[in-house]
Parts: C-alpha cells; sequence; structure tokens
C-alpha cells in the first residue's frame, strides 16, 4: 500500500466533506487521514485527504470518481509535487515530579511544546512530518502516553502557484 496526499478543492456547501469521504469508502479505499477548512476564499473549501491504495491506476480511480462530484472544483496530487507537509499532534503523558524534568529535555531536542501540566501529567503540542511525531511517540510511550490526537496531514505546493492554478 501506498500513500499519496490529495489537495481537493470544493464548494463550501453543508454535506460535501460527507459525499467525498462517502465516495472514497465505499469504493473500499483506506483515508488515512482527512482535515478540511477554509481557503483564502470563503467560498472555497480545502479538503486534505491521505488515502492507501494499492497501484497507481487506484488512485487515478479515486481521483476521476472525485472529479465526478459536483462541488469538487480541482483535485491536485501533493506527493507528486514539490510540497511542504506538516502534521500536528497533542500527547498527554504521564509525568512525576522524577519523570517531568526528563520530559521537559525531550520537548526541547523535538522542538516542541509544552501546552499544559497537571500534577500528574502533561500534553505536548508538536508540528512536523509524520516521522519527527511518530519519534516523538515513541520516544514518549516509556513515560507512558495517556491520549494522542493527531490532524492528520495537510500541504501546500512550494512555490507561488496555488493548487487551485495547478
Amino acid at each position: 500500500m501506498k500513500k499519496y496526499l490529495l489537495a481537493v478543492l470544493v464548494d463550501n456547501k453543508p454535506g460535501v466533506l460527507t459525499h467525498v469521504s462517502g465516495l472514497i469508502s465505499r469504493r473500499a479505499f483506506n483515508i488515512e487521514s482527512i482535515s478540511a477548512g477554509y481557503t483564502e476564499e470563503p467560498e472555497v473549501t480545502r479538503i486534505n485527504i491521505v488515502v492507501s491504495v494499492e497501484s497507481e491506476g487506484e488512485l487515478d480511480q479515486v481521483i476521476q470518481q472525485l472529479s465526478k462530484l459536483i462541488d469538487v472544483i480541482k483535485i491536485v496530487n501533493l506527493s507528486e509535487e514539490d510540497a511542504i507537509e506538516r502534521e500536528l499532534v497533542l500527547i498527554k503523558v504521564k509525568a512525576t515530579r522524577e519523570t517531568r524534568s526528563d520530559i521537559v529535555n525531550v520537548v526541547n531536542i523535538f522542538r516542541a511544546n509544552i501546552v499544559d501540566v497537571t500534577p500528574d501529567d502533561v500534553v505536548i503540542e508538536l508540528t512536523g512530518t509524520q516521522n519527527k511525531i511518530d519519534a516523538l511517540c515513541e520516544v514518549m510511550r516509556e513515560y507512558g502516553i495517556i491520549e494522542i490526537a493527531r490532524t492528520g496531514a495537510i500541504a501546500l505546493s512550494r512555490g507561488p502557484v496555488p493548487v487551485k492554478e495547478m
């Protein structure tokens, strides 16, 4: 299975995200992550989808099916473009007096941030590539991860040309 990141520009209407995700899942393709948000144009929503497929043929099938949806404006495979890709994670980790300073040191090494502290735990925020986030999660396992929330990948193409003009 190979993962591809698709940037899908759609009309900002209720139900569009449901139509897009439903179409992909009905075709039995796996959505690794999906995120949606406003763009520089209020009437357009950008949906970032990381999809796992067996072959490029299956990817083409996903793109062709999505392009048939009436609310879809543009689809770009950012996996094939020079792009900046990031993900956000919040990790809640057990922290005792004995382990707190070690956790702070690891957080600093990863250039992450501690965004909440209680007597029993800390919440760490990190933005980065999937590999960087995976690495931090692996290190934090030894302290005891209580909870993780990840956004999934978002990306922008490098250079002055926006997705809508690609």
